[in-house]
């Protein structure tokens, strides 16, 4: 059965997960996570696309991001991956694929899940056990909302601005928030449509995508021949 194409559309919030092959790491120190961040940092700006949360973890990398453009977060996503599997091959000696074939990603209804991903994505290094607090993974946006640093890869979303009216309100209103998580439905909604490539949302929001895609956005009716499930452990 041939693979879908990826749903992609200007202007709508779009939840990406990029891993290692095998679950190999794709992070070996501090240089390979610096340089990965300016490798987003250049072909955002580039290819105009609005990173608004992002965290690399060893073996894969979470972002939520907004394109200006259809083409905008493949083309970013490609030159992304092409040149850092360059760097990273020269920099550790070895040859061939780095990635676990393509991206996956969803597209997410920015008033229901936009906020919660933000959460999913900031607590990822909680989930998998290697700190404590989000604040104590240094490769993620989550600092950058807690005004602990200013960084320029990230690009807030209206939804972060309306949390308050000053910057520490807004910072204490978004710390609340991941540190009362999210829903293992939430939890569970997200990492299922992002690696299967479904849209993500209400019923009025699909049907409002599908006028605007020729791509189907939703898994096919029930009674068709269901693919088989993906694994979806360790993939948070």
């Amino acid at each position: 059965m041939a693979r879908l194409p990826r749903l992609t559309l200007a202007g709508y919030p779009h939840h990406v997960i990029q891993r290692g092959n095998n679950r190999q790491a794709i992070f070996a120190d501090r240089q390979d996570f610096e340089t990965m961040l300016a490798l987003l940092a250049e072909n955002a700006q580039k290819f105009r696309v609005a990173i608004h949360a992002y965290v690399l973890m060893d073996n894969h990398f979470h972002l939520l991001a907004t394109p200006a453009t259809a083409e905008a977060l493949p083309q970013m996503m490609q030159a992304v991956g092409r040149s850092y599997v360059r760097y990273f091959n020269d920099r550790h000696g070895r040859s061939g694929t780095l990635w676990e074939g393509r991206y996956r990603s969803t597209l997410i209804e920015t008033e229901r899940y936009l906020l919660a991903c933000m959460a999913y994505i900031d607590l990822n290094p909680v989930r998998a056990g290697m700190v404590a607090q989000p604040l104590a993974w240094p490769w993620s946006s989550h600092a950058h909302y807690l005004g602990q640093r200013s960084d320029k890869l990230v690009t807030p979303h209206a939804l972060y601005w309306a949390l308050g009216n000053t910057p520490f309100a807004r910072e204490a209103a978004y710390a609340e928030l991941v540190q009362a998580g999210i829903t293992g439905a939430e939890q569970a909604a997200l990492t299922d449509a992002t690696l299967r490539g479904w849209a993500l949302g209400g019923a009025d929001f699909v049907a409002e995508l599908q006028k605007k895609s020729p791509r189907r956005v939703t898994k096919a009716r029930p009674g068709r021949p269901a693919a088989a499930p993906e694994d979806t452990a360790e993939l948070d």
